[in-house]
């Protein structure tokens, strides 16, 4: 028996991979096994070639597997693109129909089954999945029944004509396989896992729940790769809590509707990716000036312009910190695994009001679309805070004079009214104004106002700015990463740490405000820093260098082929390091 294994399904978009992959993954999540999916797919509606590869564990994952023992071609393509992946005692699972041919230097065996033959015969070649499905059990010798309620959940609205039919093809999958692969059967056999129930769900689904439990009610948005399944959750279950979402149409509208509803007093958010949030950077400014609460969400994919919409990416960074024109307060936080986007997103909205500025919750493609394993998460951590909201009877203005929402106070913060307060009127414009928000271009009170601004921001009130894994008080490593690439960066700091190399890990949460003091004290003691990140430039690393220096220790891994980070790919790097 293994612990692990990898598994990868592949074909032409619109042939049903997304569904073989999520039947699949959901069976085995609700065995209690770790998974982490990860899917490839082209930028267009059908076609192109599309995979879905997923690790299973009997521990907690956060990464792509290096290599991949299982392979289920529909087509040829699959075979010639991902056969190098697999190892030697791998095994290709390939639709007999198109005549699959084995490159002259695979290593793993070919076993043709005829997938779409098997399919028709049952009614329709539709089926084809599934009985790939029920091949890939007689490899792993699993209990095909572990597919019965998923199947009955999926194809139970069709009525239970169609379950059967599903199920038949998952048994005719696993007959043929079992009697073709002879010895090979059952040789990928998974140790068993320990039943205990777990989520699994992808970041995006994660930040949607999270602006739910965080009191969000309102959201405007355009749909965009790789955000569109934040408002896809939130359109089916924001107005069961009298909320709605509005499809607007462009992301200028969406951030701006946005920050209308929070100046009614109205929790809202918008989510999009980078080319969305370029067009929303005059609109976030508009949030600064005023000092209204919004939240933002970005999934960053590769850049520039349109880029590859479907592909990972980090860079992103510096956009959102200094995107704006003009300088104001802004908070951007960034989850590093689907927990934390849930948990983050709560406390965004709680940031964005007790600061009275934009917060900016981002996130990567890997992170966002990426399907795993989750703990149960914990509702009893969130809370609700609105800061310095004023929801008691304001005193009786004097002289008819309007209410100093832009007082300059000591922390920066002012206090802030809703519409229809009575004593609660002010004016509110995008140009510099005054204390009632009368504009005004005084020298005087120019400075004053920039400075109450920023000030909000000197001391951010963030639990855990870094995720901190530190055994060693002198180490030979660290590594500094954000988002999604934490997960690699566990899984190699153990092949290192299992190699004699001493290695300490900080992973930033709090991009801005960023951490500095935090982070300080493991630079100094690390004799060399390793900042890993999916972009071009090393634009983390260079981000670490403004703020805290030691720029001879910094040593940049840096990925943006659309791709994220292989664990041998970060180990043998840093392998040559030390």
């Amino acid at each position: 028996m293994i612990d692990q294994l990898s598994w990868k399904v592949g074909g032409q978009q619109g042939e049903g991979i997304e569904s073989t992959g999520e039947i699949f993954s959901i069976a085995l999540n609700r065995l209690g096994y770790y998974l982490y999916g990860y899917r490839h797919f082209s930028s267009r509606i059908k076609g192109g070639h599309t995979n879905n590869k997923i690790r299973v564990s009997t521990k907690e994952i956060r990464s792509i597997a290096d290599d991949l023992d299982v392979l289920v071609a529909f087509d040829q393509e699959t075979i010639d693109v991902n056969y190098k992946e697999l190892h030697s005692n791998g095994i290709i699972l390939a639709d007999a129909k198109f005549g699959p041919v084995a490159p002259s230097d695979a290593e793993a065996a070919l076993y043709a089954v005829p997938f779409t033959e098997i399919a028709s015969e049952l009614g329709t070649s539709l089926m084809k999945n599934m009985v790939a499905i029920g091949a890939s059990s007689a490899v792993m010798g699993l209990d095909i029944t572990v597919f019965t309620e998923v199947v009955d959940e999926i194809f139970g609205r069709k009525g239970q004509q169609i379950v059967e039919k599903n199920l038949n093809a998952i048994k005719a999958g696993y007959d043929y396989a079992l009697e073709k692969l002879g010895d090979k059967a059952g040789t990928l056999q998974l140790a068993e896992a320990d039943g205990q129930k777990r989520l699994f769900m992808i970041g995006n689904d994660a930040i949607a729940m999270g602006a739910l439990a965080g009191g969000a009610r309102f959201m405007a948005a355009y749909p965009i790769t790789p955000a569109s399944e934040i408002m896809e959750y939130l359109i089916k279950h924001l107005p069961k809590f009298g909320g709605t979402v509005i499809q607007t149409e462009d992301e200028i509208a969406a951030c701006t509707m946005a920050i209308g509803a929070n100046y009614a007093g109205v929790r809202s958010l918008t989510a999009s990716a980078g080319p969305g949030l370029s067009l929303m950077m005059e609109a976030i400014g508009l949030s600064g000036i005023t000092e209204t609460p919004l939240v933002i969400v970005d999934t960053q994919r590769g850049g520039p312009s349109t880029g590859m919409p479907t592909k990972q990416e980090q860079s992103d960074l510096m956009a959102m910190i200094y995107g704006t024109h003009g300088e104001i307060p802004k908070i951007v936080v960034a989850p590093s695994t689907v927990q934390e986007a849930f948990y983050d997103t709560v406390e965004a909205f709680n940031l964005a009001e007790e600061y009275q500025c934009p917060v900016i919750v981002l996130s990567d493609l890997q992170l966002s679309l990426g399907k795993q394993t989750v703990e149960p998460l914990d509702f009893g951590r969130v809370e609700l805070r609105r800061g310095k909201l004023v929801q008691e009877e304001l005193p009786e203005i004097m002289d008819k004079s309007y209410f100093k929402r832009y007082e300059v106070t000591e922390d920066g913060i002012s206090p802030r009214t809703i519409p229809g307060m009575k004593n609660g009127i002010h004016h509110v414009t995008g140009v510099e104004h005054d204390e009632t928000g009368k504009p005004s271009e005084v020298a005087a009170n120019r400075v004053a106002q920039m400075d109450k601004r920023m000030r909000k921001i000197e001391s951010v009130n963030f639990k855990n700015p870094l995720h901190v894994n530190a055994p060693h008080e002198e180490a030979d490593l660290l590594f500094v990463g954000f988002n999604s690439t934490r997960g690699v960066i566990e899984e190699v700091m153990d092949r290192l740490e299992a190699d004699g190399v001493k290695v300490n890990h900080a992973h930033i949460r709090l991009i801005h405000p960023f951490p500095s003091a935090e982070i300080l004290p493991y630079i100094e003691k690390a004799k060399r820093v390793v900042v890993i990140e999916n972009n071009a430039t090393g634009q983390l690393a260079n981000l670490i260098k403004m703020n805290v220096g030691h720029a001879h220790k910094m040593t940049k891994v840096l990925k943006y082929d659309g791709n994220p980070f292989l664990p041998n790919e970060v180990y043998t790097t840093c392998k040559e390091l030390v």
